[in-house]
């Protein structure tokens, strides 16, 4: 496994790489979410990359990029058990140099749920995407479903930009008791991990009532919404239904549908959501 730091090593090494080349980009912290992801592009690729970067430009101020969670001899010890050909462990002046002042923008997209509450964030994730992509050129790049509208936004930027690359999503890795797995977890108490279940359980209620006929989106939010509140530790940012490609919100719910919400544990905000249908 060769751990490369540059941008040129990168871009060197790549046309010695088998194809096709499979890319898993991260932000380190790694849990078995990411190592999902991993063992997939091994089994579709010829070649895998890791990227491990902790964007700052997808953070706003005042969020948690300082004190994301880092671990990066951890993660190239795992990296290297699975067998990873690569590691791409930029620094932050290497992807954005002095005088860096380009961005890559998916509109209407990105206008909704998480990029209504967080401004500017897509547009981080786009630009740093797409600088993976050039840098690396992978044939397959690999995301997790956890993270839904994000893979909303990437397939849209791969469509409409004409990039040759297959986006791969696969489903959401949860914890036995139904927490989805996030490298944020790690900043919960005991008390508010059990609090944390509170995501998962609202989502599962969003299920159960649409298998038992509910197709009214306001008044399956609502039971989610209550059920929530409930929880003394939880605080909503949103819980919405839209449709999952365009994520348009939705009034009858016509499948796919997706159920996303973010809530705030304590300080700790999560993100979560099911497809119905």
């Amino acid at each position: 496994m060769e751990v490369i730091k540059t941008i040129k090593e990168m871009q060197r090494l790549h046309p010695s790489l088998a194809k096709p080349l499979g890319l898993v980009p991260t932000m380190g912290f790694l849990h078995q979410g990411h190592l999902a992801l991993i063992r997939q592009a091994k089994e579709d690729n010829a070649s895998v990359v890791v990227s491990i970067f902790v964007n700052p430009t997808q953070f706003a101020p005042g969020e948690d990029y300082e004190r994301y969670p880092r671990d990066i001899q951890n993660d190239l010890v795992e990296l290297e058990k699975i067998g990873v050909d690569v590691v791409f462990t930029p620094s932050r002046g290497e992807m954005y140099p002095h005088g860096f002042n380009s961005r890559v923008e998916v509109d209407r997209l990105t206008s909704r749920l998480e990029g209504a509450s967080r401004p500017g964030h897509f547009s981080g994730v786009t630009t740093v995407v797409t600088k993976l992509f050039n840098i690396i050129q992978p044939q397959r790049a690999y995301f997790g479903q956890k993270d839904a509208q994000q893979v909303a936004v990437i397939k849209k930027m791969v469509l409409d930009l004409n990039m040759d690359i297959r986006i791969i999503s696969l489903p959401t890795v949860r914890e036995p008791d139904g927490l989805a797995l996030s490298s944020r977890n790690s900043y919960l108490n005991p008390k508010e991990r059990q609090a944390a279940l509170i995501l998962y359980q609202s989502l599962a209620l969003a299920k159960k009532l649409y298998r038992q006929g509910e197709k009214d989106a306001a008044r399956l939010r609502g039971e989610m919404v209550r059920l929530i509140r409930k929880e003394p530790l939880a605080t909503i940012d949103y819980v919405n239904i839209t449709d999952a490609e365009t994520l348009e919100e939705l009034e009858g719910i016509k499948p796919p549908a997706l159920v996303s919400l973010a809530v705030k544990i304590g300080e700790t905000r999560l993100i979560d959501n099911v497809i119905l249908g």
